[in-house]
Formats: C-alpha cells, sequence, structure tokens
C-alpha cells in the first residue's frame, strides 16, 4: 500500500516541466488528415502574418489568410482543420501571446476562431468609427465620382460587420 499523499519539498515544486504547454487550438479528428509540410508553414508566416500594429486590418489578415489556405484545395473536412491548425503560424508578437492565453483547447472550430479574434482585435469602437465614416460619407473637393466610390467600397471593405441596411 503506497503512500497516497508523497511529502512534497519546495524543491519539487520549483522543478521545471513541461506540464502545461497545451495547444489552445483543439483539432478536429479526421479520418483524411493531410500532414502539414514545413513549406507550407513558412508560406503562411512569410505570406500573411499578423502583429497586431495599430495600422493592421483583422479584416484583411483573415481575408489574405483565407485566399492563402484555401488555395490549398482541400475537402471540406480537412479545410477546417488545416485553417485551424496554420493560423496559429499567422500569427506574431502580441496577437501570438493573445492566443496563447486562451485556455487550452478552447477553440474548436474555425468560426469560433475568427469571432474570438476579430473580437480582440477589432473592438466596438473602431467599428463605430468606421461605420459612422459610411454613414457620414462624402465625395471630397475634386475627387471624381469613381475615386470617391472606390474610396467608399474601401470604407465598406474594412469593416464587412457594419450592420448598415443595404437599402441605406
Amino acid at each position: 500500500m503506497g503512500d497516497e499523499n508523497p511529502i512534497h519539498t519546495l524543491g519539487d515544486y520549483s522543478k521545471p516541466s513541461h506540464e502545461g504547454y497545451r495547444n489552445t487550438i483543439k483539432l478536429p479528428v479526421g479520418n483524411n488528415v493531410v500532414p502539414l509540410r514545413s513549406d507550407t508553414i513558412r508560406l503562411v508566416q512569410n505570406g500573411c502574418s499578423f502583429h497586431r500594429i495599430q495600422s493592421e486590418n483583422p479584416n484583411q489578415h483573415l481575408r489574405d489568410f483565407l485566399k492563402l489556405v484555401d488555395s490549398l484545395d482541400l475537402d471540406g473536412e480537412n479545410r477546417e482543420r488545416t485553417r485551424l491548425h496554420l493560423f496559429q503560424f499567422s500569427l506574431r508578437d502580441q496577437a501570438s501571446n493573445w492566443l496563447e492565453r486562451l485556455p487550452a483547447g478552447s477553440i474548436t472550430t474555425w468560426e469560433d476562431l475568427t469571432t474570438r479574434f476579430l473580437t480582440q482585435f477589432f473592438p466596438p469602437r473602431r467599428t463605430a468609427k468606421l461605420r459612422n465614416d459610411i454613414l457620414m460619407f462624402q465625395q471630397h473637393h475634386g475627387e471624381s465620382l469613381s475615386e470617391a466610390w472606390t474610396h467608399f467600397k474601401d470604407l465598406l471593405q474594412k469593416v464587412p460587420h457594419h450592420g448598415i441596411d443595404l437599402w441605406l
């Protein structure tokens, strides 16, 4: 009969351990899992990285990431898994730290990941400011109609979740 409560010394508690190093993203289990190649990971890291710099647009990062990853031409089940797996390699600096601070296994779907990502990096005040810019849009003096239309479409693309009715 072993001792169920062994005595631990202070040294036992200060030893480094690999415990606690679990991934935030829990990948779905699949039968036809496509292994990721190192060149694919480098492509994501070099092709579309997000640092959490003020000038970066999280919506544009998601568009660029999807354009790159969806070009891999995977079926539905593997597409979800590959998106989840590769997204963590697209984050740098503070953005990567944000993902690592989330509870282990707390993200299980692409929708959940993108919702949390946009909630974190596209705060409501930014949405409100851009929404106001859309609602108060005016053609600049000396700007052609074509240039104004392009400018307006750029505003719409910055905040696809603006919530403004189409008729308005």
